[in-house]
């Protein structure tokens, strides 16, 4: 179990899906609350952004969000490549 007396504990999402089925195991929201050292609104996130996720598609999301960031980059690369051929032809 996590020790309830630390303040301002970040939680791993593979933490949060576990926590999130306790709840839906049973347990209250006061009970889980103390346990783990959040706040109500707290869990209330977590239940909104992870809602119903297992283990194989918090990996799932973990790999569309790495190819996202990836991409990203890759667009932001070619913005600087085209800003710089648009510098390149206007000075000739």
């Amino acid at each position: 179990m996590v020790n309830s007396k630390k303040k301002g504990k970040r939680y791993s999402q593979e933490q949060i899906i576990r926590i999130l089925a306790e709840l839906n195991a049973g347990k209250t929201v006061e009970e889980i609350c103390r346990v783990y050292g959040v706040a109500q609104s707290t869990l209330y996130n977590w239940k909104n952004k992870y809602g119903e996720m297992d283990r194989d598609e918090l990996a799932r999301l973990r790999e569309l969000e790495d190819e996202n960031r990836r991409l990203k980059r890759i667009v932001a690369q070619q913005v600087l490549d085209i800003d710089a051929l648009k510098d390149l032809l206007t000075k000739k």
